[in-house]
């Protein structure tokens, strides 16, 4: 199967409410996404960057695997769509608009530093 990465771009709209946001986001929103077939691991992350004028502070990054993307995203929205009828949606979120790429298909395995290679360098600094 190939392996995927949906990269999910988003920010809080109310900042008094930033810790329901994460909160929501870290037990609700991703174990309830994890519940798609195909889904592999997600992990959220803060933007480390200092500038005040981040837009989408935060990244969720979901790792799965599927042969047929058309049906994976038929999934994810039937999934989804189940979080909103069961109420549990929150009405903090911003996402990025439909036209930002998400999906990402690995084309080459993951490469290992050479920490031997990172000594040198770290010696002629």
């Amino acid at each position: 199967m190939a392996k995927y990465y949906y990269f999910a771009f988003s920010d809080c709209n109310d900042l008094d409410r930033e810790e329901e946001y994460n909160d929501w986001y870290a037990n609700t929103h991703i174990p309830d996404m994890l519940e798609t077939p195909g889904m592999i691991r997600a992990t959220r992350w803060e933007s480390a960057d200092s500038e005040d004028k981040t837009v989408r502070k935060y990244l969720a990054l979901y790792e799965f695997e599927t042969d047929d993307l058309e049906d994976f995203n038929q999934k994810v929205a039937v999934v989804g769509k189940s979080t909103m009828d069961r109420g549990r949606f929150s009405d903090l979120p911003i996402f990025d608009p439909g036209n930002v790429p998400r999906i990402y298909k690995q084309i080459m395995p993951a490469k290992e530093a050479d920490t031997d290679k990172q000594k040198e360098w770290l010696e002629r600094m």
